[in-house]
């Protein structure tokens, strides 16, 4: 990571000037967690339908400067603000709708399972844009799950029981009703890779990426992610009637990840429109997700850029969660040439596209969404050029 803004030494050095716990700790005491966002190539909203997707960590991140405490408190500083916030280790209360939530919820989590917390003063700072839908807050429940547990506990929690408690967080003391994908892609991202996840059973394989022929760039939008709690909640719930339709005639369906189309098609006038819309996409991606790990391992990007296309098309028609900004921006990406495919990342409404670009044609596309862009939506882009890293750790 060449950001200045998350050098660990940086990071140790500007704890020490602001804590007084940090200050007295030993030099080998302090330690540094980082966690990287994520970008989903394709399988949007399938996976708390117990889905497919296939998301990659990349190298955006948070990071944690620690100084553990025999204490039962937490107290975290945000590097660029400068604002404090912390809690109880053994008395975590209701949600501030701050972004300590993140941390408490996922001390919260980690309690109600059973194991063994503690305290810590710790400098937060990232240079992974907040409302991006790159998951910020996922990267913020792993960083914060290795900095409650300690580094020998956290270390030797597998990453699917990571990625379950940083999703309990979310669902249960942040309250919205996501999936574990966030969360999984954080925690086990394989550097140069994808992953391909089973969002039931959390079994997921490395897929690789065409790189260096190829690069993942995010364009962001400009306009934040704007997928409230009560919207999220609500797509959930259509899905759910989805299932309940279906289950009438097929007892064993739980969720939409048993439904084929011929199964949804033969339930069609059990449901209302909307249930039908949410549950074609929902099916239809996850079959897509599969098709594109086949064609990468193939080597057809014309393929892949073909997935994608549809993948944008159904998010928008039928799971209606993309925006006039983000429609633009897929627009104008797909007319520069080398664009291989483009489509929104993320929950939707607001946030970015993933585009995979040829590397000669990167700056053609940085060029025409810095030009075009603005005129169609009077908002400025955000052009990133990401690389897929590893999962979160510690760092030495």
């Amino acid at each position: 990571m060449s950001s200045t803004i998350l050098d660990p030494d940086r990071l140790r050095r500007r704890l020490r000037e602001i804590d007084s716990v940090a200050r007295s700790a030993p030099d080998d005491a302090l330690e540094v967690i980082r966690a990287p966002g994520r970008v989903n190539l394709i399988g949007e909203h399938t996976d708390y339908n117990d889905g497919f997707v296939m998301p990659a960590a990349i190298g955006l991140e948070i990071r944690l400067a620690v100084a553990p405490t025999d204490e039962r408190r937490v107290v975290v500083t945000l590097d660029d603000t400068g604002e404090v916030a912390g809690f109880d280790l053994d008395a975590v209360r209701a949600p501030t709708r701050t972004w300590i939530d993140y941390i408490a919820g996922t001390a919260w989590a980690l309690a109600e399972g059973g194991h063994e917390l503690r305290g810590f003063h710790a400098l937060l700072a990232s240079d992974l844009p907040q409302g991006a839908g790159l998951s910020s807050s996922a990267a913020l429940e792993m960083a914060s799950a290795l900095a409650l547990l300690g580094r020998n506990a956290g270390s030797a929690l597998p990453v699917g029981d990571l990625a379950r408690f940083g999703r309990r967080a979310e669902n249960g003391y942040v309250g919205v009703q996501s999936g574990v994908m966030d969360q999984f892609a954080s925690a086990a991202g394989v550097v140069d890779h994808a992953i391909l996840l089973d969002c039931r059973s959390l079994e997921f394989r490395p897929v690789p990426l065409p790189l260096p022929d190829v690069r993942l760039v995010v364009c962001h939008s400009g306009s934040p992610h704007r997928l409230e709690a009560s919207e999220y909640n609500e797509r959930l719930a259509e899905c759910q009637r989805a299932v309940a339709a279906i289950a009438t005639i097929e007892p064993t369906v739980r969720t939409l990840r048993d439904v084929d189309t011929a199964l949804l098609a033969a339930a069609r006038d059990r449901m209302d429109d909307v249930a039908f819309r949410r549950a074609t996409h929902v099916v239809e991606e996850n079959a897509r997700v599969l098709e594109t790990e086949t064609a990468l391992a193939a080597g057809d990007l014309a393929e892949v850029g073909a997935l994608f296309a549809a993948s944008h098309t159904s998010l928008r028609d039928l799971y209606e969660v993309s925006s006039p900004e983000l429609d633009a921006l897929v627009d104008i990406a797909t007319s520069v040439h080398g664009v291989v495919g483009a489509r929104l990342t993320g929950a939707g409404f607001g946030g970015s596209t993933i585009n995979l670009v040829r590397r000669e044609s990167v700056a053609a596309l940085r060029s025409a969404i810095e030009r075009d862009y603005p005129g169609r939506t009077g908002l400025q882009p955000t052009v990133l050029d990401v690389d897929a890293v590893d999962g979160a750790s510690y760092i030495e």
